[in-house]
């Protein structure tokens, strides 16, 4: 458990109401949601209270500022921004709308095939109109201000932190070669980057199985818009390459699956272990091999 999800448990119902009647929301009922590494709360039917440590503020500052950013301007709803700012006993909050819909992570395995083409069309139609946004006006709260240097950071680490993680040595092995195989830009077209476009940031209308919210800007970034398609390749179309060739095709390009993997290890949450847990995985064990099983199209 993070310390983030401890202090979360530290927050009272009564701290948490209270906050509520001061900011204008009170008198409905607060029901705190299981999921997330920071408390989040639903207030009533129209509202939902995020909150962040103050040592932890930027993410505050990031969700609030991002989330201004795209309002009403991507083909998938996002939360309205509806107040920002310091909670008390050491908290930011952040107020957004509710946006209404089942969390597509549960509800994946009951979408009929038919509406899975849709929901991953209307997702790559969704990411490119987030990729289409001029990132600039986010720059002095999102970073990395040097994508080369970021690279270069995360390569440093890289083969440590997938040890910590469990991954076997087999492929440990193969990661200092295999990055250095792949062409990163280094300087790339910056975009701005939601980092984690997966069923769980997603909701959807069961009847009929349209997409109607996407959710938690925090972990935003700027940058390379392939390093955007390593939670889609993961968590939207699961290693399917028809539904990864939909939401390309949606989306108006597709990427090279050794920079995805490459990402993939780069990836500031990159858990590859857990990955192959998860996901389906061909029979050798080169990550080259692994690359096209995750990430190729079709």
């Amino acid at each position: 458990m993070s310390p983030d999800q401890e202090a979360g448990r530290a927050v009272s119902r009564a701290a948490v109401e209270e906050l509520c009647r001061r900011i204008g929301v009170g008198g409905v009922p607060v029901v705190r949601f299981s999921e997330g590494s920071v408390p989040v709360y639903a207030v009533g039917d129209a509202h939902v209270l995020k909150l962040f440590p103050e040592a932890d503020g930027r993410h505050a500052r990031v969700e609030e500022r991002v989330l201004a950013h795209v309002q009403g301007r991507l083909p998938v709803p996002t939360p309205r921004l509806c107040g920002a700012g310091p909670g008390g006993d050491g908290w930011r909050f952040v107020l957004m709308s509710r946006l209404h819909g089942e969390d597509l992570a549960p509800a994946w395995g009951r979408v009929p095939r038919r509406h899975r083409e849709r929901i991953v069309t209307e997702a790559g139609e969704m990411l490119g109109a987030l990729h289409a946004l001029d990132p600039e006006p986010l720059a002095d709260v999102l970073g990395p201000a040097d994508w080369g240097g970021f690279l270069d950071r995360q390569t440093a680490g890289v083969v440590e932190r997938q040890r910590e993680r469990g991954l076997a040595d087999a492929r440990l092995e193969q990661i200092p070669d295999f990055l250095a195989s792949v062409r990163l830009p280094r300087a790339p077209r910056p975009v701005l980057l939601h980092t984690e476009v997966m069923r769980q940031h997603l909701l959807a209308d069961a009847d009929g199985w349209r997409l109607t919210g996407l959710i938690d800007f925090e972990p935003a970034m700027i940058g390379d818009p392939a390093y955007d398609f390593v939670a889609v390749g993961l968590f939207v179309t699961g290693g399917d390459p028809r539904l990864l060739g939909r939401l390309s095709k949606a989306y108006g390009r597709t990427f090279d699956p050794s920079v995805l993997l490459a990402y993939t290890l780069l990836h500031v949450y990159s858990d590859l272990p857990w990955y192959l847990r998860e996901m389906p995985a061909p029979a050798g064990e080169t990550l080259p091999a692994l690359a096209e099983a995750w990430f190729g199209v079709a």
